[in-house]
């Protein structure tokens, strides 16, 4: 394999200055609704939500099937009040949870643009550092040859 001339120190400052990636933050600014939309999706797809959901289910179906009958408010077995405002509840997360997804998918799409051009530009570094390191192997087998040929 022939060792190609290698760029010179300032070509490639000047090519590494044109890879430069612009942060994510400059490329898109998402609104407070959602930044709002992603907090609720940060938060209803975690476990302690959950426990929320399922403690107040637990306790709300407990007491209407244990409580004493005049204290009872959603009546065993069709708990309507329980059910509808669970309902509710998935009618409101639905929507706000695609909308949160949506804007961490663009995020995320922004990043690994971002990533491919860091790998790029490492690339690029990479294979120039080689070329130095072959010319510069180039260079010593001829200095050593040279030397060996004098008397």
């Amino acid at each position: 394999m022939e060792a190609k001339e290698p760029i010179s120190l300032l070509e490639f400052k000047k090519k590494r200055k044109e890879m430069i990636v612009p942060s994510i933050k400059d490329k898109i600014k998402p609104s407070f609704l959602d930044n709002v939309a992603v907090w609720i999706t940060v938060h209803v797809g975690s476990m302690g939500f959950f426990l929320i959901i399922f403690a107040w289910t637990a306790i709300w179906l407990g007491w209407n099937m244990l409580a004493p009958k005049g204290v009872r408010f959603d009546p065993f077995p069709g708990f309507v009040l329980w059910l509808f405002i669970s309902n509710l509840i998935q009618l409101f997360l639905m929507p706000l949870i695609m909308i949160g997804q949506n804007v961490q998918s663009r995020h995320a799409d922004l990043r690994a643009e971002a990533d491919l051009r860091i790998n790029t530009q490492a690339e690029f570094e990479i294979e120039t550092v080689l070329l130095h390191l072959e010319y510069q192997n180039k260079m010593i087998i001829q200095i050593l040859q040279d030397i060996e040929k004098k008397p």
